[in-house]
């Protein structure tokens, strides 16, 4: 695994950007570790409404950036206390969904620390009761990214702030507040570090077998590149904002694999739009399926033919099809 210098980069517009870039233009021979800080920011799951998400006049206020990922799950707060962590591998269908294979070496330098840490749910690092990292991942088909947050010294007071929190989601971790369920890590260290030196640990340990590991610098053009895909995309509020559907139905509800919440726009008895988000993790766009329904009867049997060939594991992870059919038909 070669390890990518970031060059101390904390524009999170930018650092996502070289997360994409590295996922689909460096070579599949090799596999690649990215740390990265980013300055306060809400990072928007893939397939969320961000509007719904974040609390605007907060933000706007104290000059948050909100920037959309590549992955599903949950919005997630950024800061100079928070360490990202991203595995850039080979794609691989059984470790799809499966984030025990890229949060075991982390877990393993965290126990090395003195913290009692394990992956519980779906994909959180907790100790004890407490979340302290969160994870994702997403694919091009030929290469994946598997991602993390880390929260070390992270101002949790803005996590509450920021983030426009459903009541769904409060309901279902059984908590009354998403600030008493997360942690720092520099809660738990018996010495104090900055995060400059957990850092520095944390990639030591990450590559305590290989004595002399690798380091790469992007070339001038590589960057350019980078800060294209920035401009073009990561930037704009297309991508950042502009999923906010026209509907005049809306079924939504939590299932093992996350919220998912539909909005379906009828007319004389047709589905003319439709768009499904929520927290779930999926290797496919949710787009294709979504483009299934288009121009349909919104009745369950239509429904149920348009879907017939689908896997919907591909879109939402472990999740049975009858169960989304129920949920868009609203039974």
């Amino acid at each position: 695994m070669i390890f990518v210098e970031n060059q101390g980069i904390t524009d999170p517009h930018l650092n996502l950007a070289l997360e994409e870039y590295i996922v689909r233009n460096f070579s599949a021979e090799n596999d690649y570790l990215l740390f990265y800080i980013n300055e306060p920011s809400i990072i928007i799951g893939k397939n969320q409404i961000t509007i719904e998400e974040v609390n605007q006049d907060y933000i706007d206020n104290n000059n948050i950036h909100v920037v959309r990922r590549v992955s599903g799950g949950g919005a997630v707060y950024h800061d100079f206390g928070n360490l990202n962590f991203s595995f850039i591998t080979n794609h691989d269908i059984t470790q799809m969904h499966n984030f025990k294979k890229f949060t075991e070496p982390v877990i393993k330098v965290l126990n090395d620390l003195g913290l009692d840490a394990e992956l519980k749910g779906r994909n959180d690092i907790l100790v004890g009761e407490k979340k302290i990292s969160g994870t994702a991942q997403f694919s091009t088909g030929k290469r994946m990214i598997s991602h993390g947050t880390l929260l070390y010294n992270t101002d949790l007071g803005e996590v509450a702030n920021a983030l426009n929190v459903k009541p769904s989601k409060l309901e279902s971790k059984g908590h009354k507040s998403v600030r008493s369920r997360v942690a720092n890590i520099s809660e738990f260290l018996k010495e104090p570090l900055s995060i400059e030196e957990f850092r520095a640990l944390l990639l030591k340990g990450l590559f305590s077998e290989s004595e002399d590991f690798e380091t790469y610098r992007l070339t001038d053009e590589e960057w350019k590149a980078v800060h294209k895909l920035k401009e073009e995309k990561y930037d704009t509020w297309k991508w950042n904002y502009g999923r906010a559907p026209k509907f005049n139905i809306q079924n939504n509800k939590r299932f093992s694999v996350g919220e998912i919440d539909v909005r379906i726009f009828v007319e004389k008895g047709l589905i003319k739009e439709v768009n499904i988000f929520g927290d779930f993790f999926g290797r496919d766009s949710v787009e294709e399926l979504e483009k299934l329904l288009i121009g349909i009867p919104y009745d369950k049997p239509s429904i149920e033919k348009a879907l017939k060939d689908v896997d919907v594991n591909n879109y939402f992870g472990a999740f049975e099809k009858e169960e989304l059919v129920d949920l868009i038909i609203n039974f």
